[in-house]
Protein backbone atom coordinates (compact mmCIF):
# COMPACT_ATOMS: atom_id res chain seq x y z
CA UNK A 1 0.00 0.00 0.00
CA UNK A 2 1.39 3.99 -0.52
CA UNK A 3 1.58 5.70 1.93
CA UNK A 4 -0.01 9.21 0.53
CA UNK A 5 -0.17 10.83 3.84
CA UNK A 6 3.61 11.68 3.42
CA UNK A 7 3.04 12.57 -0.87
CA UNK A 8 3.68 15.93 -1.87
CA UNK A 9 1.05 16.77 -4.22
CA UNK A 10 0.75 19.84 -6.73
CA UNK A 11 -1.62 21.44 -9.53
CA UNK A 12 -0.52 22.37 -12.88
CA UNK A 13 0.57 25.68 -13.81
CA UNK A 14 -2.47 25.80 -16.30
CA UNK A 15 -5.03 25.60 -13.20
CA UNK A 16 -7.22 28.92 -13.22
CA UNK A 17 -8.32 28.24 -9.33
CA UNK A 18 -11.97 27.63 -10.16
CA UNK A 19 -12.53 23.69 -8.61
CA UNK A 20 -11.86 22.09 -11.95
CA UNK A 21 -8.52 20.80 -11.18
CA UNK A 22 -6.56 17.51 -10.88
CA UNK A 23 -3.81 17.43 -8.08
CA UNK A 24 -0.03 15.02 -9.11
CA UNK A 25 1.68 13.18 -6.57
CA UNK A 26 5.16 12.14 -8.03
CA UNK A 27 7.99 10.52 -6.11
CA UNK A 28 6.14 7.59 -4.67
CA UNK A 29 8.74 5.48 -6.66
CA UNK A 30 7.28 3.46 -9.78
CA UNK A 31 3.35 5.23 -9.71
CA UNK A 32 1.86 8.69 -9.38
CA UNK A 33 -1.08 9.87 -7.78
CA UNK A 34 -3.69 11.43 -9.41
CA UNK A 35 -6.83 13.15 -7.73
CA UNK A 36 -9.36 15.97 -7.19
CA UNK A 37 -8.18 19.09 -5.75
CA UNK A 38 -11.65 19.15 -4.88
CA UNK A 39 -11.83 16.16 -2.56
CA UNK A 40 -8.43 15.54 -1.20
CA UNK A 41 -9.08 13.13 1.02
CA UNK A 42 -11.00 11.16 -1.85
CA UNK A 43 -9.85 8.30 -4.05
CA UNK A 44 -6.05 8.15 -5.96
CA UNK A 45 -5.88 6.97 -9.26
CA UNK A 46 -2.57 5.56 -9.51
CA UNK A 47 -0.61 5.09 -12.64
CA UNK A 48 2.71 3.78 -13.53
CA UNK A 49 5.04 6.38 -13.83
CA UNK A 50 6.43 5.31 -17.54
CA UNK A 51 2.15 5.35 -18.71
CA UNK A 52 2.31 8.92 -16.84
CA UNK A 53 5.30 10.28 -18.59
CA UNK A 54 4.16 9.28 -21.64
CA UNK A 55 0.16 10.61 -21.37
CA UNK A 56 2.28 14.16 -20.78
CA UNK A 57 4.47 13.74 -23.35
CA UNK A 58 1.39 13.11 -25.90
CA UNK A 59 -0.46 15.88 -23.79
CA UNK A 60 2.30 19.07 -24.49
CA UNK A 61 3.04 17.64 -28.07
CA UNK A 62 -0.93 18.16 -29.07
CA UNK A 63 -1.73 14.05 -29.92
CA UNK A 64 -4.74 14.24 -27.41
CA UNK A 65 -6.29 17.07 -29.06
CA UNK A 66 -9.35 16.53 -30.87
Amino acid sequence: MIDYGSAYWRKSSRSNNQGQCVEVADGLGRVVGVRDSKDPAGPVLVVASASWSRFVAAAKGGALTS
